[in-house]
């Protein structure tokens, strides 16, 4: 998944008058303002209103399921190997939100705060705040990639991480 790759795709939902917000890897990279790793996905938060546009838009881009994990999360995939995970939130009126977890009891938390904007390209893009992210990197054995992303966020914020 490129960096003009993450550009197309935000415009064409942005075309179909969806709202998403970049996580994971490539949300990392938003947060720094460059693109530090390769990323084998791009990790996207939507509000779970909205699912079937996202999925209409995606569809006619050619992409389709490989993965469902609803309510929690699912995959699309294209063709060519590009995958999309996209994570539903059902948004409160104070401008948080939350998204199932796999503990039906225990959703994933989103406060208001943690929907902030970071740059692909120079091009500024809606993205999860370094805080969440630090959220979503705990409870697992960290990979590399996690290790490094984790590293970014506390040189660039200085923001305890997990590991």
């Amino acid at each position: 998944m490129t960096a003009d790759d993450v550009l197309s795709l935000l415009a064409l939902l942005r075309r179909a008058g969806v709202d998403v917000w970049i996580g994971g890897g490539w949300g990392i990279d938003a947060l720094v303002g460059e693109q530090t790793r390769p990323h084998r996905d791009l990790d996207l938060a939507h509000r779970r209103e909205q699912e079937p546009a996202v999925v209409a838009a995606l569809a006619a881009a050619g992409f389709v399921e490989t993965l469902d994990w609803r309510p929690v999360r699912f995959v699309l995939t294209d063709p060519g190997g590009r995958e999309i995970d996209l994570h539903p939130l059902v948004f409160a009126a104070d401008g948080s939100a939350v998204q199932a977890s796999p503990d039906p009891g225990s959703p994933f938390p989103y406060p208001a705060t943690c929907f902030v904007t970071g740059t692909v390209l120079g091009t500024t893009v809606p993205c999860l705040s370094p805080e969440q992210q630090v959220f979503f990197h705990q409870g697992y054995e960290p990979a590399d990639h996690d290790r490094h992303d984790m590293a970014l966020l506390r040189e660039a914020f200085g923001i305890a991480t997990h590991f």
